[in-house]
Parts: structure tokens; sequence; C-alpha cells
């Protein structure tokens, strides 16, 4: 490693000669021993991480004004030491300088011991929930493993998993497939929360066979967990806990399995789980948690209950299942989304039920009493219930229909869903023709030039996707 031309010794000295101050006088100014101050301008001593902070003030420079001359300072003015390294990463990390931790994170890493240090301190800033350092940790600490059948570098391979998940689910696909051959090496508690994860991406993307494969392993390793916890005499204080109780993802997995059956339309099926997530009887825990958590589900199963009795065409389910969510309204988006597709699928009017619940379109939020919808499920949901709408509007000749199909064009580099905007593009193009039908003559419509270039445009979109 080259250092710098300047040191914090140098710019100490120049300071106190421009000042005009003595040792002793920046000693009171800064808090700092004088003698301690006089062995650090010597070089005689090292610059531990509270002298630095205390010369900073006291010269009235920025916090991070000597971070990356502290770098140098660690690794050639003085041997690396942890009690000092760790300190510098932490602070670096809150101030968002993550240079200076790149640069510590390698010099560290040509000695390999030093990686289990790197990685715990990675899990305490995510923990934080500083997740740019912790990535630029876990990234190294990876780096330096990966020759290696370790836990650790699965842990890694997780968390950098969970960091990458956003918006585009072209990404969220490539995080999902990079981590799921890391899983088997990680411990149950990890697997777990793993498994609920994956399942979640994998839904948002309409991996419809690769939910069922999910939730079917899910259901197995938590079930067994829970049975030997339930059975054993042995204390488990210090055993690691997933992030959630074991049951939520007993329950979790039949309401995605029941989810999955939804998608292929074998409703018949879909009331089987329905009915297995809403036993509760077989949930030893009696605390508010676990009280929540079967109110939550036995909630979702009266609704879906309905919902797949509705979806299987029976008509006069639908004013019992609207009067049941208009009191939820956190339901209540969801369930249009449902009303809609089934509409749809019939030839119903709904009209009066979406006058009824207009102000829930957009959906703003997904929060429920019971928690949090994942992400990535509703703004995958809210990109196919717009496009749902205006197959609704269209059919039903209301002009929301197009207005719509913009509102998903534009959001459709974020949403990343070929599907949605193949199906948009084929709504525009039956609409563009219905139009000139009507019209008999492309010049008595003053907007067929503009939707075909919307049409040529997302055309143009779903080849990016596809290369991408």
């Amino acid at each position: 490693m080259v250092p710098t031309t300047a040191t914090i010794r140098d710019s100490l000295s120049m300071y106190l000669s421009q000042q005009g101050m003595s040792i002793h006088q920046f000693a009171g100014q800064s808090g700092i021993n004088s003698g301690t101050l006089s062995r650090i301008i010597k070089g005689q001593q090292p610059i531990a991480m509270n002298h630095l902070e205390r010369i900073t003030k006291g010269m009235g420079l920025p916090e991070d004004y000597f971070y990356s001359l502290y770098v140098d300072e660690c690794f050639y003015y003085s041997s690396p030491t942890w009690r000092r390294l760790r300190p510098f990463l932490l602070r670096s990390a809150e101030l968002g300088r993550l240079d200076c931790v790149e640069q510590v994170v390698q010099n560290l890493l040509e000695n390999l011991s030093y990686a289990p240090m790197l990685f715990d301190v990675a899990e305490g800033l995510f923990q934080d929930g500083q997740w740019q350092a912790a990535e630029l940790l876990y990234k190294n600490v990876s780096a330096s493993e990966k020759y290696q059948n370790s836990e650790r570098l699965a842990v890694c391979q997780f968390r950098l998993f969970r960091i990458a998940l956003g918006d585009n689910q072209t990404q969220n696909l490539k995080a999902a497939l990079l981590f799921e051959c890391y899983l088997d090496r990680l411990d149950e508690a990890n697997q777990l929360d793993g498994l609920n994860q994956l399942i979640n991406v994998y839904y948002s993307l309409h991996k419809w066979s690769k939910v069922d494969e999910l939730a079917q392993e899910l259901i197995r390793l938590a079930t067994l967990r829970y049975n030997l916890q339930q059975h054993s005499s042995r204390k488990q204080n210090n055993e690691k806990k997933p992030d959630k109780p074991l049951y939520r993802y007993i329950l979790y997995s039949h309401l995605m399995r029941a989810s999955v059956c939804e998608e292929y339309q074998d409703y018949k099926s879909a009331l089987k789980f329905v009915a297995l997530y809403m036993d509760t009887s077989w949930i030893q825990e009696d605390d508010e948690n676990a009280k929540r958590a079967v109110a939550q589900f036995h909630e979702w199963g009266t609704a879906n209950t309905m919902l797949y009795q509705l979806m299987s065409g029976q008509h006069e389910v639908l004013p019992e299942y609207v009067e049941h969510i208009s009191p939820q309204s956190d339901e209540v988006f969801i369930a249009l989304y449902n009303i809609i597709i089934s509409a749809n699928h019939y030839d119903w009017n709904v009209d009066h039920i979406l006058d009824r619940f207009a102000a829930y379109i957009p959906y703003r939020t997904n929060f429920t009493e019971f928690g949090q919808y994942n992400q990535q499920i509703v703004a995958d949901q809210y990109a196919r219930f717009l496009a749902e709408l205006a197959i609704y509007y269209i059919h039903n000749k209301q002009n929301e229909g197009i207005s719509l199909i913009m509102q998903i064009f534009t959001s459709s580099p974020t949403i990343n869903n070929e599907s949605i905007i193949i199906k948009c593009v084929d709504l525009l193009e039956q609409h563009l023709v219905n139009r000139l039908l009507e019209a008999n003559t492309p010049d008595s419509l003053p907007d067929w030039q503009t939707t075909a270039y919307i049409i040529n445009t997302m055309r143009g979109l779903v080849k990016t996707l596809r290369v991408t």
C-alpha cells in the first residue's frame, strides 16, 4: 500500500504552527493529554480512534475530514489493530464513507483471519439498517471464502439476496437464482427465512410451480422443527430463532399453496388449503402474537372461502363478499382486484362496486392491522390490477381503460413484467381496431397515430426485457 504524501500528524503540526499554539494549549483545546499528544506528533504512538475524533474537533474540521488519511495511519504508519479498525469501520458506515470502509476491508482481507470479525460487523450493520455498508462487507467476505463450503459464506449470500430485492423484478430473479444454491448450507432458522423470502419473490414473478415446491419444503422444515420444539425437554434459549414464530411459517405455507391453486383456477383444492390454515387448534402458544396470527389467518380464510366460491362463478356470493370486506379498509384493494378478475371472466357488471370503492384506486399502502404485505407482491399485483381494470373498462367501452394502460406503460420500467406489458399491447391493438371499425376511416380518429406509436414503443420494451 502506498500512503498519501500528507499525514494527520503533518496537518496537526501545520495547524499548531499557523495558530501559534503550543502542544499544551492544543491539549487543553482538544481534551487529549499533552504527553499523549506529543508522542502522537513525534510518531511514537499510534492515533487511536478517540484521538482522531478529538484532534479533528479541536481543529474545527468536519468529523470525517481525516478519514482517508486515517486508513494510511492504520495500515502504513502502524500495525493494523482490530481495536482501532472496528470503531473506525462503524463510524465510517454511519457517516456514509463507504470509500473508507472499502479500503479498510480490502486491506484487512489480505489476512483471512479477519474475515470472521468483518462478518460480525456486517451482521451488526445489517441489523441496524445500514445496508449499503453491510453489502460491501458481505461481498468482500464472500469473495474471500468463495472456495469454502462454509455457513458464513451462505449467510453472506442470504443477506446480499435480501439487500438486492427491490422493484425491478428481473434483478429480483437474478438475486433469487444466485442465493438459492446456498440455501441448504444455512442453519434451519435462516433456511426458514430464506424459503419465506424466495416464495415471495417467485410469487411476484408468477412462477407458481416454484412457489408450490418451496412452500412444501417450508412446511416440511417448519413442521419438523415445531414438533421437535414441542416435544423436547431441552432448553432452547441459546438456539438461533427464525424471524417469525414457527407456526406462522406453517400457516403461510398453506396460504401460499392455496394461492397457487387459485392461479391454476383449481378452487376446489384451494379451499382444502384454506381449511388447513384456518385450523389452528394445534398451535400450543397462547401469547398475543399467536392470538394475532390466529385471527389473521382465520380472517383470510373466511374471506378467501367466499372469494374462491366467487371465482368459481357463484355470483350470489358477491354481495356477501363485498359486505365482508367493506369495513376492512386494508383488504379492499386486494378484494377489488379479485372481483375485477371474476367480472372479466364471467362478464359481470360491477360498476356499482367500483363506484363504491373508488377511493381505494390507486392502492396506496401495503400495511394491514396484522402486518405488512410483501413489497414485490403488492407492486406486481397493483400492475396486474390495472391491467384487469383496463380490460373491464375497454370491454364496457369506457374511456378510462386507455388512461390505465398509459399508467401501466409509464410504470413498466419499474415493474419490469413482460406478461403485463404484452397484455396491454393486445388491449391497445384491440381498442384501435374497434375504434377504426366504428369510425370507418383512420382520418376521423385524432388519437389513432398516438395509440399506434404507444403499441410500437411497448413492443420495443418487451424485446428489451427479453434481452435483459
